[in-house]
């Protein structure tokens, strides 16, 4: 199986104009391809299965690591900040992988009709994870690409493919995690709706209490259950996104240093340079000057 999805995503890396990411005709579905190792970049994850065919990549969620190369598959259910990178690629042996988006509507629709309710434990869910991806979820992965080749059965096929895939997550090993995200119980779902919060209010002054406030749990139960969802304590949390903006409005040329600072919710300039070199290892200026710059060729 993972020598049939190597052969589909090279051919397709090979057969199509553009570049990294290729966003191809079925909604939410790109293929990531390098032919070099990277440097760790950030970037914010959507809810998606990342699927590696060649080559290994780490992400970096808070202070936990993920490792996943050919034969594994990244899963993220809730949107937030990392940092990625491709850790074993070479001209011959490319870095190559799909990302596919999760909706959160079709997991928890696929959940409904399931005949027997996935088990669900009392923990709270881990909001990203890796797994084996082999048997039916694989062979879903590679009959979805397939369909690139027939376009006009992308708008009747896909959908029921995704929804295939939605059913073998669910009936895999991490389907109580992937369940209880969906779902979300009471107690899941006050996190989930502080997590949902931060991310829309990330360039207002919020603390520990307000988030707590809202998901209607002590301050320290607050901390401990946000930290197992995203691996990141609120303030990294909120931190990242922020820089994360910066970067972008700098990169685009819609802010300088100073203006993005304050639009990201920053009243320290002094501050805002400190952190921002630190998670991107420059300084704004230079790092934007770095981003905008024309690659070679």
């Amino acid at each position: 199986m993972s020598q049939a999805l190597l052969e589909l995503v090279r051919r397709y890396t090979d057969t199509h104009p553009g570049g990294n990411p290729w966003m191809t005709a079925i909604d939410n579905v790109g293929i990531l391809r390098s032919d070099l190792p990277r440097r760790p970049s950030p970037l914010l994850f959507q809810p998606s299965l990342c699927v590696v065919a060649q080559g290994t990549k780490w992400s970096t969620f808070g202070n936990r690591r993920y490792e996943y190369g050919a034969g594994q598959a990244l899963v993220v259910s809730v949107e937030m900040p990392a940092f990625s990178r491709v850790a074993a690629a070479s001209p011959d042996e490319p870095f190559l992988g799909v990302v596919i988006g999760l909706d959160p509507k079709l997991i928890t629709e696929v959940m409904e009709t399931l005949p027997t309710p996935v088990k669900v434990s009392s923990h709270v869910p881990r909001g990203v994870f890796v797994t084996d991806y082999d048997g039916p979820l694989a062979d879903g992965v590679i009959r979805l690409l397939r369909l690139l080749d027939t376009p006009q059965a992308i708008p009747h096929v896909a959908p029921l493919v995704l929804r295939e895939i939605a059913y073998w997550l669910l009936s895999g090993p991490h389907a109580a995690d992937i369940a209880k995200v969906a779902l979300a119980d009471n107690r899941t779902h006050r996190v989930l709706t502080a997590v949902h919060t931060l991310r829309a209010k990330f360039t207002e002054a919020m603390s520990i209490d307000d988030l707590a406030a809202i998901a209607q749990l002590s301050p320290s139960a607050f901390h401990r259950q946000f930290k197992a969802l995203t691996s990141m304590t609120p303030l990294q949390f909120q931190k990242q996104l922020r820089l994360l903006e910066a970067r972008h409005l700098l990169a685009s040329g819609e802010a300088n240093a100073e203006t993005a600072a304050w639009r990201v919710g920053y009243e320290s300039a002094s501050q805002f340079s400190r952190e921002y070199a630190r998670m991107f290892g420059a300084p704004p200026r230079r790092d934007a000057a770095a981003l905008r710059e024309p690659l070679p060729g």
